[in-house]
C-alpha cells in the first residue's frame, strides 16, 4: 500500500467554513483519513491510501490541481495553495 499525504493550516477566521465545506466532501471510504494537529490547532493532515505508487501519484495530482473541486479550500490557507504541502510515500520493511 503508499500513501499520498497532504497538510495545510486553515486560517482560523475560515475554521467553521473549512469544517462545514470538509464535512461535505463525498467521502474516499476507508481510503481517505483526515487528522487535525493536538499541538497545532487548525494543522490538518489528510492520508489517502492508495494500491500502487501510480494510484498514490494520481491522488496527488488531482488533490493539489486548480482544476479539482478540492482547490476551493486553497483560499482558506494562509499563503493559498503554494502553502499545501503534498508527499507520496512507499511502504518499507523494517523486519529482519
Amino acid at each position: 500500500m503508499f500513501i499520498c499525504f497532504v497538510e495545510y493550516h486553515i486560517a482560523p477566521e475560515f475554521e467553521q467554513t473549512y469544517r462545514s465545506w470538509i464535512a461535505e466532501k463525498p467521502g474516499a471510504g476507508d481510503a481517505f483519513n483526515l487528522y487535525e494537529g493536538t499541538d497545532q490547532p487548525l494543522l490538518f493532515v489528510e492520508v489517502w491510501e492508495a494500491e500502487s505508487e501510480q494510484e498514490a501519484l494520481d491522488i496527488k495530482k488531482e488533490r493539489c490541481s486548480e482544476r479539482s473541486s478540492w482547490h476551493e479550500m486553497a483560499q482558506w490557507v494562509p499563503g493559498g495553495s503554494t502553502k499545501l504541502h503534498s508527499w507520496t510515500f512507499k511502504p518499507i520493511s523494517v523486519r529482519s
